[in-house]
Formats: structure tokens, C-alpha cells, sequence
């Protein structure tokens, strides 16, 4: 029961119905929902390290960053074949706040690194990915006037960094 309750309270924060609006969340409890939601794609064979900096609170679409950061974890279990690791860091700056999400699956070639971001571009075998994740994550993550970028090393894993200004919320109210 307590699994249950545990389940549905992080779908709640999951699919919030107000992700057209701007908000405060605490965004080490919305990875923590994204994380349950994809525990049993995980299956015991992924280790979860998680480096949460002091700031949790952060203001954005609430909705539209669970969005990214289920896209990016989602690609994360998917990039690690058999046992393997990711580690979540959460950090700040005065100008920014850093989302990181590193995998040690087999890395993204350099042939097709241009690629990751574009619409309807997927290395999933037909019937298994749109190849929208990325490209929605990078529109949302540009619609917070903030960037994305990627690191790869094939055969090492793949780093991917989200940064947001920190001012939404003055920017918002002028």
C-alpha cells in the first residue's frame, strides 16, 4: 500500500495540470517522481547516483521541465545495454540553474551528434522511438531561455546538461 500511495503521489507531481504555467517546484522531488515512474525500466541493472546541490527550489513551466527530464532519463536507461550507471547533479550559478544527467551507455557516435536535436531523428528501431524526445526537450529547454548541450564518448556514455537563467521569475513579472 505504501508503494501504492508512493506511485500516485509522484504521478500527481508527474502530470501536473498546469504546465503552461510558470511555477515554483522543487526539482530534486520532481526527478525523484521521474526516477519511480522509470524504476521498473531500470530493473536492478541501472545504479542511480544522485548529487542534488543545496538549491532545490527553481522557478519554470513545472510541467514542460518533467517533461525534459523524463525524456533525458528515459534516453538515459535506454543508452545502457546491460548494467551500467547514471548520475543526476544538480547545480547553480548566480545567472543559471544546471540540470546534468550522465549515463555510462555506449555513447552517442560523432557521425550523428548533429542530429540528436532534430525532429523525428531516432536510433531506435522502427516502431520504438519518434525521435521527438530530444527535439521537444530542446525547444522547452529554449522556451526557458536556457540551453542544452551534450557530451559523448563512444563506448564511455553520454553526458547531457540543461542550464536555465535563474531570473525567470523577474522576467516573467516585468
Amino acid at each position: 500500500l505504501n508503494r501504492v500511495k508512493e506511485l500516485v503521489l509522484d504521478l500527481r507531481t508527474f502530470s501536473r495540470l498546469d504546465e503552461g504555467e510558470f511555477k515554483t517546484v522543487d526539482v530534486v522531488d520532481t526527478i525523484d517522481s521521474v526516477l519511480l515512474l522509470l524504476k521498473h525500466r531500470m530493473n536492478n541493472r541501472i545504479e542511480v547516483e544522485k548529487h542534488y546541490g543545496p538549491e532545490r527550489m527553481f522557478y519554470c513551466y513545472a510541467g514542460r521541465l518533467n517533461q525534459v527530464l523524463m525524456n533525458l532519463i528515459s534516453n538515459a536507461v535506454d543508452a545502457i545495454a546491460g548494467e551500467g550507471k547514471i548520475a543526476i547533479t544538480t547545480s547553480h550559478t548566480a545567472e543559471v540553474f544546471l540540470i546534468s544527467i550522465r549515463d555510462t551507455g555506449g555513447g552517442i557516435p560523432e557521425a550523428i551528434r548533429s542530429k540528436i536535436f532534430d525532429p523525428f531523428f531516432t536510433t531506435k528501431p522502427v516502431g520504438q522511438g519518434t525521435g521527438l524526445g530530444l527535439a521537444i526537450s530542446y525547444g522547452i529547454v529554449q522556451d526557458h531561455g536556457g540551453s542544452i548541450e551534450v557530451q559523448s564518448e563512444e563506448g564511455v556514455g553520454t553526458e547531457f546538461i540543461v542550464r536555465i537563467p535563474r531570473d525567470l521569475e523577474l522576467q516573467r513579472r516585468k
